[in-house]
């Protein structure tokens, strides 16, 4: 795959500064010794431009200094010719040449090698943050048992076509995204979902490729290619999210463009002017001017905060949650309110028809309704026909023409040559001609979602439906309460279903009856009260709200293929905890991000004024003022990859 291909680079690239390090050190090393042993014996061989006798140990400090020096040198000249920008590597090769030409060899070596050094760690712990979104491809195998007529054949996964079945054995891994049409067996998806403990998987559940069969042998239809897995398609996101920079990423890098050019010309001012306004040596003001140039160099000021970002991305799609940018990332941190949808959301979605009251007829009446709403995909509709099979009940038998749903309110149609509406009141209302007379609503149903059906405009009954919140749903609105975020809770339900669900969960707000435009008002009103508004939908019917939000949250267990095209956030297991644990990393994200911008800051002017003054060296301004100060930014990051659910 690209991405692996990607990866194997980034490693070789730090592997090859490692490599530069060591060559370095060694020979700084062995210059060193041939000092202290030879005692600078010098050779028939005068040095250009420092215009004195060459001893052993200088003449191998020189080649390691032109030699490194000069490979890095050449990277960073490649750099401002092309890209127009004055490079890390541009800018250290100056210096430690710079520092060659005017006889301090040993901080001329030094540079090149804290350099080297700091590189390789940078790029290892960048390597190890792309390894952890990454690894999830290594878990996916790269062979298949294809069932052909009752035989197996073992065929590359790329070959595999969705449709086709194939045939997984217990301690295996499933190789591509499909639906189990064969076998019961629990299987762990733990580097899909962050799920710690194996779900029980049968006839017609969704497996993810990467997972891995535990008990018993699956028959599973194949609905996905290769390249489409949700895995794949997790990682091929979270790499991408390094594109949708966060405005504080922006501003270091608008910065870095003015502070770098900035500090070269006062470096050069200072090598030039200084000498002839101020007086002293050349030699003097030279050296002052190449600690400049090293306090010049921008990689700790700009790493901070993209490495800082990145590292909370792939921490949070290890835990499940994909984050597509760091601009949302940047956005959670500044999020003061939660809105929540119901169904689906803070509920499970999973609705069962619990009393019905029909004037006549209530068997064929419940058909006619369940008829229509095989039609529709809402969770409401799916409980009404599923309670009519639960009856016996023949829903084909009807024959439904010119079926309309409108949504937030319900469905009408036509059913054997009858007018039918399924829905809330207000449809019914504007439906019926006139309501029944002598009917009442009991007040046990209206606790519940009531649904009223009326047939050739005739108000005739109504069937309710109860949903559970979800077994985390209370703890996430407590632990969001206790982090100072105010929840909010949107549903089309009854007044009734609506205090009784906010009540239970404690939240602080809740909007009842509500349609998918109010939706969107709703969250508009609220950002303007201050603060930014995250909207936690299903990615389908909240999809103005979710639009209308500063940080769209989709649930993408039930509907991952949507989730991820339209939310900003998708919560690849339907985990309500996960979105205080989302708001907390980012709150500590940006912290740590400013931190490491105002540690290299403060860091980097303050040995500048100290080695103009002539008061630091060299070799301490490279190892404290840019590579030491790189080193302590990303050993930062380690406490986000340390915070707990």
């Amino acid at each position: 795959m690209k991405i692996e291909k990607e990866a194997e680079e980034l490693s070789l690239k730090a592997d090859r500064w490692l490599y530069l390090a060591v060559v370095v050190s060694v020979a700084t090393v062995t210059s060193t010794a041939l000092d202290w042993f030879l005692q600078g014996i010098p050779t028939d061989f005068v040095v250009p431009l420092l215009d004195r006798p060459a001893s052993v140990s200088t003449l191998t400090y020189l080649a390691t200094i032109y030699g490194c020096g000069g490979y890095v040198g050449c990277i960073g000249l490649r750099k401002l010719l092309y890209e127009r920008q004055f490079s890390v590597e541009f800018l250290m090769a100056a210096a430690s040449v710079g520092a060659g030409l005017i006889g301090h060899l040993f901080e001329a070596s030094v540079i090149v090698f804290f350099y080297s050094l700091a590189e390789y760690f940078e790029g290892r712990i960048e390597d190890r943050a792309r390894g952890t979104i990454e690894s999830l491809s290594s878990h996916i195998p790269d062979m298949a048992r294809r069932v052909e007529e009752a035989q197996e054949r073992q065929v590359r996964i790329i070959d595999v076509l969705p449709g086709e079945v194939i045939l997984v054995k217990p301690g295996e891994r499933i190789p591509l995204d499909g639906k189990v049409l064969e076998g019961v067996s629990y299987i762990d998806q733990s580097i899909v979902t962050g799920e710690s403990k194996p779900l029980l998987k049968k006839k017609g559940d969704d497996v993810f490729a990467g997972s891995l069969n535990n008990t018993g042998p699956l028959k599973v239809r194949v609905i996905k290619v290769s390249e489409e897995t949700l895995v794949a398609r997790i990682v091929r996101l979270v790499i991408r999210s390094r594109g949708r920079k966060a405005n504080l990423e922006r501003l270091t890098e608008r910065v870095a463009k003015v502070y770098v050019p900035a500090a070269i010309l006062t470096a050069v001012a200072v090598a030039v002017l200084f000498p002839i306004f101020l007086g002293g040596e050349m030699k003097t003001w030279m050296y002052r001017a190449l600690i400049l140039l090293v306090v010049a160099c921008p990689s700790a000021f700009i790493l901070s905060v993209p490495a800082t970002i990145f590292t909370a991305t792939t921490v949070a799609a290890k835990r499940g949650a994909i984050v597509k940018g760091g601009v949302y990332i940047e956005n959670l941190h500044k999020v003061t309110s939660v809105v929540f949808d119901k169904t689906g959301t803070l509920t499970l979605g999973r609705l069962k028809v619990t009393d019905i009251e029909m004037s006549d007829k209530e068997s064929l009446l419940l058909s006619y309704a369940a008829a229509l709403e095989r039609y529709s995909t809402h969770p409401v509709a799916e409980a009404i026909v599923k309670g009519a099979s639960e009856k016996g009940l023949n829903l084909s038998a009807p024959r439904v023409d010119g079926v309309t749903e409108i949504p937030g309110k319900g469905i009408v149609g036509i059913v054997n040559g009858l007018e039918v509406t399924v829905g809330n009141v207000e449809l019914i209302r504007e439906r019926v001609a006139k309501p029944g007379s002598g009917f009442e609503v009991s007040r046990e149903c209206d606790l519940h979602s009531r649904v009223c059906v009326s047939v050739d405009r005739k108000f005739v009954g109504t069937i309710c439906v109860e949903d559970k919140a979800r077994d985390d749903a209370a703890e996430a609105v407590r632990q969001l309460r206790e982090i100072g975020v105010y929840t909010v809770m949107l549903t089309g339900d009854t007044e009734h279903v609506a205090m009784k669900m906010a009540q239970e969960l404690q939240l602080d707000e809740y909007r009842a009856e509500v349609l998918p435009e109010d939706k969107q008002r709703i969250v508009d009103r609220l950002r303007t009260d201050g603060g930014l508004v995250a909207m936690v939908g299903d990615g389908v019917n909240d999809a103005p709200a979710l639009a209308a939000s500063d940080v769209g949250i989709a649930m993408g267990g039930s509907g991952v293929d949507i989730a991820l095209e339209s939310a900003d956030v998708v919560l690849v297991k339907d985990e309500l905890v996960r979105i205080p644990y989302l708001v907390r990393l980012s709150r500590l994200t940006m912290k740590v991000a400013r931190e490491n911008v105002v540690i290299s800051l403060v860091t980097k002017l303050a040995l500048g004024a100290l080695g103009l003054l002539g008061l630091t060296p060299l070799w301490f301004t490279v190892a404290a003022g840019d590579d030491g100060i790189t080193l302590l930014t990303l050993l930062n990051l380690l406490r986000i990859i340390r915070l707990r659910d």
